[in-house]
């Protein structure tokens, strides 16, 4: 969702290692420390020129982004996450989040270089049927193919999925027919798969009788109903589910086993999210400061001023305040422990700091900071609707309260 930007990301001639340590970036591998330069490289100088198109959608923004991937892959930087079985290279989270940050300065970087779609390729190689897998991977991993993930419904609140609506009914040859609306899809108005939660049980009034459906979206009964514009940006799409009916294997993971799967899905997306936030927060502080440098009056430079500089001091304590939570959620879950309470601080702590950071390089632009000439309107959207995406902060705080509160004994 962000704009074009013709401003440089970082003063000329700054030094990559400098510039880490001055935000705060904790030492990169040296394993990935030429692939992290490389990836950054390419997200700002071959990704973030086609923002203003890819932004747009339609055919043009389709022949763009398909254009970069050839490039990321001629390159050797396509799906540097994504398992090696299914073309990508293996690269685990570890040290591949040094490199998500790198991607995630742009809202298109992950899907210019197919990392966008690991979830979605972890998700059904764990858990959906061997007919599912094999049609729908290959294609997907390779760029070739779309898929997006419906969760939220307009008339039931997203952070309590027990309400979905959506209904599965089972036929008597094992197909599945559903029947319901989703919305804020991202993807959805030109996906090839999309994932839907349902109920499968309407006996079940709770968590357990939901199911997860990979739905193809030429079949008949699917429809795309509306693009949803954020704060005036697209990419959010509204569908309709009327009488859509797949086959037994299209189900994905158990039945009633919904939740446990979106979980496992959505701890390391929120992660990801994270670090492609960090990604952009140093994209705009980058930009603030440039436009400090060079922005001048009459009485000299802006960077002279007190109440800009506060504002210097103000990003950068955010961003370094929150990198070591992130990589401490990132660290607990390549470990494969119990992430819950740091990625619940992480998460809000990146989407504050996205929407703080963005917002200060906005003021220091002035007029031009509400423009389309910088990115700096895409990335105050990003960082606000951060607050929202998997889960509004109250949804976190209130979790991750309980969970510290919890040890501290008590009768509740």
């Amino acid at each position: 969702m962000n704009s074009v930007q013709s401003t440089p990301v970082a003063a000329p001639g700054a030094d990559p290692a400098q510039e880490a340590a001055r935000l705060g970036q904790p030492g990169c591998p040296p394993a990935v420390a030429e692939l992290r330069a490389r990836v950054r490289a390419f997200v700002r100088d071959r990704v973030m020129p086609c923002e203003a198109v890819l932004d747009a959608g339609g055919p043009a923004a389709r022949t763009a982004l398909r254009g970069l991937q050839d490039e990321a892959k001629r390159a050797g930087l396509w799906a540097l996450p994504l398992p090696v079985e299914f073309g990508g290279q293996g690269i685990g989270l570890a040290h591949y989040a040094h490199l998500a940050e790198a991607e995630g300065a742009s809202d298109h970087g992950p899907a210019a270089l197919g990392s966008g779609s690991l979830l979605d390729v972890l998700m059904l190689a764990r858990h959906a049927g061997a007919e599912t897998r094999n049609r729908w991977i290959p294609g997907i991993a390779a760029g070739e193919l779309r898929s997006s993930y419906a969760m939220t419904e307009p008339d039931t609140p997203g952070t309590d999925p027990a309400l979905t609506a959506t209904r599965a009914v089972a036929g008597p040859d094992g197909s599945w027919t559903l029947k319901g609306r989703k919305w804020f899809i991202t993807g959805a108005g030109d996906a090839d798969l999309v994932t839907v939660l349902a109920r499968t049980d309407t006996a079940e009034t709770g968590d357990g009788g939901l199911s997860l459906f990979a739905v193809p979206t030429s079949v008949a009964g699917f429809t795309v109903l509306r693009e949803l514009p954020v704060l005036g940006a697209g990419g959010q799409w509204e569908i309709a589910l009327d009488g859509v009916t797949v086959g037994p294997d299209h189900r994905v993971g158990e039945p009633g086993q919904a939740l446990r799967i979106a979980g496992e899905r959505l701890r390391l997306g929120r992660v990801l999210r994270c670090l492609r936030w960090l990604g952009q927060a140093e994209r705009a502080f980058d930009l603030m400061c440039v436009r400090a440098r060079t922005r001048h009056h009459t009485s000299g430079p802006l960077a002279d001023r007190q109440l800009v500089q506060q504002l210097v001091f103000d990003s950068l304590l955010a961003i370094r305040s929150t990198r070591p939570l992130v990589y401490e959620a990132v660290s607990r879950l390549a470990a494969g422990d119990d992430a819950r309470l740091e990625s619940g601080l992480a998460k809000v702590s990146a989407a504050r700091m996205l929407q703080q950071v963005a917002d200060a390089a906005i003021q220091v632009h002035g007029a031009a900071g509400l423009g389309p000439d910088t990115a700096l309107p895409g990335l105050f959207r990003t960082g606000r609707a951060a607050r929202l995406l998997d889960g509004p902060d109250e949804l976190h705080i209130a979790a991750v309260a309980r969970r510290v509160l919890r040890g501290y004994g008590g009768t509740s």
